[in-house]
Order: structure tokens, then sequence, then C-alpha cells
């Protein structure tokens, strides 16, 4: 993995610019992939494999746009793939100095494909790794960014926490620094910590948010300073920090530093359905929590590597039951 300076032709369009190259295949889209909340996430667009990005770093807000080439075959191909990385906006240069660890630059497989530790894995995993070299864990280093949507979606549905959490950036976000004519339209910098603590308690009722889940980030986020240092310690350590907070358990805690560190082995527990897919992916036979850590303990420090490889693989579980309902609270 390197990084480079960008061509001036690129440098010249963009407050910040660099050229990174992870080193080896790599999927900018597969990578980046978790930390959108779904397609109606304002503060990502995709254009094209083009990924833009709106958020605050510690010197303001930025706007990222993020440009894959290279790796491909023939004549004209560039053999080593890269990434191109622009940002504006007055947190530019933070953003562009966080960004190769957004792309996952710390993350290493090399004990994951070590042949001793492979040649453990099922076969289904190993088959989804080998189709999957290009796949890294992103870090993006933003503990607020990546709380607040996760706790909206404690125990309800990912459709109903993607509503609220879609209208609540629309209503209390700000616009993404521009970046000329080529800005997406809509593209919105995600509420600071100030900003989210600001939001009255009838608009998270508008928006679907139970009291409980409000209290939760309002409680998180009254230290977020301290919240945010917790990027900088190691993903257990950080995680464990998190559980400290009434409200944050180990499954928010899990997706969090799945997405802030790039963690290889958290494993969202509490899930209302990881358990049951692990289970039948790995037995053919749903399982509970318990059955799902005993089934992934051969390979701890790599669970959550083993989980994705499985979601990788285009397993699909048998249908048990009914599915959770959506409730909608803005009528109570």
């Amino acid at each position: 993995m390197t990084v480079a300076e960008a061509p001036s032709s690129l440098a010249a369009a963009a407050d910040v610019s660099l050229r990174w190259y992870p080193g080896a295949p790599y999927s900018l889209g597969r990578t980046i992939g978790p930390l959108l909340r779904g397609n109606s996430d304002s503060s990502f667009s995709v254009q094209g494999g083009v990924v833009w990005n709106a958020f605050t770093t510690p010197d303001g807000p930025a706007t990222l746009r993020l440009s894959p080439a290279g790796g491909g075959i023939g004549p004209q191909a560039l053999p080593e793939p890269f990434v191109d990385i622009q940002a504006w906006g007055p947190g530019a240069a933070a953003a562009v100095e966080a960004a190769p660890r957004l792309l996952g630059a710390d993350d290493d497989w090399r004990g994951f494909d070590e042949p001793a530790f492979h040649a453990t894995l099922p076969h289904m995993v190993r088959e989804a790794r080998r189709r999957s070299l290009a796949l890294r864990l992103p870090a993006s280093g933003r503990m607020v960014d990546q709380l607040v949507p996760i706790i909206l979606e404690q125990k309800v549905t990912v459709i109903e926490a993607r509503r609220a959490y879609r209208y609540l950036v629309h209503r209390f976000g700000t616009p993404a620094p521009r970046a000329g004519s080529s800005t997406p339209p809509g593209l919105v910098v995600p509420p600071t910590a100030m900003q989210w603590l600001q939001v009255p308690s009838w608009e998270w009722h508008k928006a679907g948010v139970g009291p409980q889940r409000s209290a939760t980030v309002m409680r998180a986020l009254r230290s977020a300073a301290a919240l945010e240092r917790l990027a900088a310690l190691p993903a257990g350590e950080a995680g464990a920090k998190l559980q400290t907070i009434p409200g944050i358990g180990i499954w928010t805690a899990a997706e969090v530093v799945q997405r802030t560190h790039g963690c290889p082995d958290s494993i969202s527990v509490g899930d209302y359905h990881l358990a049951a897919y692990v289970g039948a992916a790995l037995t053919g036979r749903r399982t509970d929590d318990a059955g799902m850590l005993r089934l992934l303990e051969p390979w701890q420090g790599h669970r959550q590597r083993v989980v994705r490889m499985i979601q990788s693989s285009g397993f699909r579980k048998p249908v048990y039951g009914p599915r959770m309902t959506i409730q909608d609270h803005r009528r109570h």
C-alpha cells in the first residue's frame, strides 16, 4: 500500500488531493458499502463507481470524492489499482489524511490467509475469500457519525431506522462544501454532536424515533469529545467503553467498531437475524447467540471476517418465522 500526490490536474480541482495505491486487488464499493445507511443516505452519493461523502472533521466540514481506477486488463489498462482522493471545505486536509484508513489501508488479512489458518475454514468461507480478495474492512474513525444511526437501528427494522435517519439528517444537517458544478445535488453533512443535542423531542417523535433511542443518543453525545477519542483506542477497548453508556450494549458497540476501527473480530451479538443466519450457514440449523459464538470460536480474532465471507458467499438462510413488524410511533 502506497500513497502519492495526485496528478496536478486532479489536485487543481480540489482543495486537497491524494492518490492511494492499495497494493493488491481492491473494490471501493464493497469496502465502503457498510458505512452507507441505505440508498437514501444523503451524506453519501455513488455515481458510476465514484463515491462522494460529506462529514465533519475536527477542522470543519468536508466533501470527499473517491474515484477508483486501474486493476483492469487489456493494452490500455492500468495494472495497479488506485483510488484518487479529493476533498473540499475547511476539513479537506483532515479528510484526506484519514482517507486511507477509511479505505481499509490498515486492514490486514495475512493472518486469515495464512495456509494453516485458512485450511480450518469452512469450504463456503474459503471460496468466498477466493472471490473477495478486493474486499477491505473500512475504518472511518468517526464515532458520532457511526454511533447515531446505529442507535436508531436498535430494536426496529432497518426500514424504520433509515427513514428516521434520512429525515433527521435532512432536517438538521448542513449542505456539503461545494466541489464546483460536479457536487452531487442534495449531499448533506450529518449533524454534529452539538446539532444532534439540539434536536427537540417532537422532531424525534416526528421521525418515528421512540424516547428510549433518542435518550440514548442524547446521553452518548453529551460527552462527544470523549466519545471521539475512542477512535484512537484499540477496537476492543473502545467497544467496552461504549458499553458503559446506558442504552449502549454489545450489539451497538460491535456495529460501531466494525465501522470506526475496521475491527476484524467484533460480532453483533443480539442481532435479530445474525445468529440464525450463521448457524444455518455453518451447520444447516438455526442457533442462538451463544451457539453462534461457539461456532465462531475457532476463528477468534477473525470472526467478523468469517461473517463477512459468509455474507459474500451468497448464502440465504431459510425463513423460520414472521418478520419484525414495522412500528410507526409518530401517531402515538
